[in-house]
């Protein structure tokens, strides 16, 4: 991976397009912008650009700009801009429009994920499934995320960690949990039913319970209240130099993921290991149904009711200032996964290992190489 902000090597071609990566703190999101670039073979610089503290997990209104940026840790953007830019996320696209105004509109964008705003500022949109966008000359849809495991970095951990895991009850079942997410709520009382079926599923063998950097600090009480004798806690720490979660890749027998983990079930599902998926409920109040509702008209053609082009009509309208999105369905993912036997839900058993999904990485390479010779 190209080191953050570093100058372009010298033996660049002087057609070669001027490359940013703009990413942020997710390394799941950051991970299918580095593929994908890697896999283009054009040098490129990364800017990772870091949230104020109330925007790590708030969300800024969305629009063109460095506001919800803390500047003194992200790297610097400035002249000369860039051709080209990869980005993902909301927090790092804004920097990303931002950089594309400065530089007058001549820095293309390519997206990975749903556009927020102004899909036609963007010269191409990788959509996975989770995100029904229309279609559109610019949108390339995606089977499945780009996400996978880096084989390197999990042989390393799991020679590291192979002697210390080595005395646990087999089957070793890990369950990774990710936090809540709209529309879907994550509390104490979710946490206990997850650990109990989990328990269940673990059997007779080992239950290894990873948290990560979303998981509230409630559920992890509830985890560590609650956790039964034949399982081990382990709670994610952003000063934690002994993360086990490379490792348990390498090492456990079967997996299961809390639903709205997309990029931990596609990894799990792209090494052929047994996946269960945990799906969290959904929130109450008329908030969340409200938004998918006119989301959902959003994506729709031409109905033939009027009632239904009046809805598409105000959908887009509210797309167009910023107060809905394209819908995000994290159960489509849940579903193509079930389906094509590379996953269950938790309560079903667990699929055979060994099927992994098709790999789409050199059909999107050659959409992008397509557009830059276009």
């Amino acid at each position: 991976m190209h080191a953050s902000a570093e100058p372009r090597p010298s033996s660049d071609s002087a057609d070669d397009p001027r490359i940013w990566l703009v990413i942020g703190d997710k390394p799941g999101d950051n991970a299918q912008v580095e593929i994908v670039a890697e896999a283009l073979g054009l040098p490129f610089e990364t800017r990772r650009v870091l949230p104020k503290k109330k925007y790590v997990l708030g969300k800024p209104f969305f629009s063109p700009s460095l506001r919800h940026l803390d500047l003194s840790r992200s790297d610097a953007l400035e002249p000369p801009w860039p051709d080209l830019i990869f980005t993902i996320g909301r927090r790092p696209t804004m920097a990303a429009l931002w950089i594309q105004k400065q530089a007058g509109g001549r820095s293309r964008i390519i997206l990975l994920g749903r556009p927020k705003r102004w899909a036609n500022r963007y010269a191409l949109v990788i959509v996975p499934p989770q995100y029904p966008v229309p279609d559109d000359p610019r949108v390339f849809k995606l089977g499945l995320p780009l996400m996978r495991s880096p084989e390197a970095a999990i042989a390393d951990a799991t020679a590291a960690w192979r002697e210390r895991l080595a005395d646990l009850p087999r089957p070793l079942t890990t369950l990774l949990i990710g936090g809540p997410t709209q529309p879907f709520r994550f509390d104490a009382n979710t946490a206990r039913k997850l650990l109990t079926d989990a328990e269940e599923a673990a059997g007779n063998g080992f239950l290894y319970v990873s948290t990560s950097r979303r998981t509230p600090p409630d559920v992890v009480a509830t985890l560590e209240k609650n956790l039964p004798d034949n399982a081990r806690l382990y709670r994610w720490s952003p000063d934690s130099a002994d993360n086990p979660y490379q490792a348990l890749l390498g090492l456990s027998d079967r997996f299961i993921v809390t639903g709205d983990s997309i990029s931990m079930m596609v990894e799990i599902a792209r090494l052929g290991k047994p996946l269960a998926i945990f799906p969290l409920p959904y929130r109450g109040g008329p908030g969340p149904y409200l938004q998918r509702l006119f989301a959902t008209y959003l994506q729709q053609g031409r109905p033939e009711r009027a009632t239904d082009r009046l809805l598409v009509a105000v959908g887009r309208a509210l797309h167009r200032i910023g107060i809905i999105g394209f819908a995000r369905d994290l159960t489509e993912t849940h579903r193509i996964l079930c389906e094509r036997g590379w996953a269950t839900r938790l309560g079903q058993g667990f699929p055979a290992s060994g099927a992994t999904p098709a790999d789409e990485l050199q059909r999107v390479v050659e959409r992008i190489r397509a557009l830059l010779a276009g």
